[in-house]
């Protein structure tokens, strides 16, 4: 039986809003909710600072991965 390995973030949810919110200056940006996509991956990687592997994530066909992004024109 495979074990399953717990992977913990380093982010505090500190409050659910349909938006993303700059927590200094209070700017609030309307978000878009997609699929992330290969095409995507290059720019989600760990030397742009993204402590996070996308693509192990999107190879693995259990799951699916969705990215958030600020719409434009708001």
């Amino acid at each position: 039986m495979k074990t399953q390995k717990h992977i913990q973030l380093d982010f505090i949810i500190d409050k659910l809003t349909k938006s993303i919110q700059n927590t200094i200056s209070g700017d609030s940006f309307q978000t878009e909710v997609s699929n992330l996509s290969n095409k995507d991956i290059k720019q989600v990687t760990k030397k742009i600072g993204w402590n996070f592997n996308w693509k192990s994530e999107l190879a693995d066909n259990t799951k699916e991965v969705y990215k958030l992004t600020i719409m434009q024109g708001t």
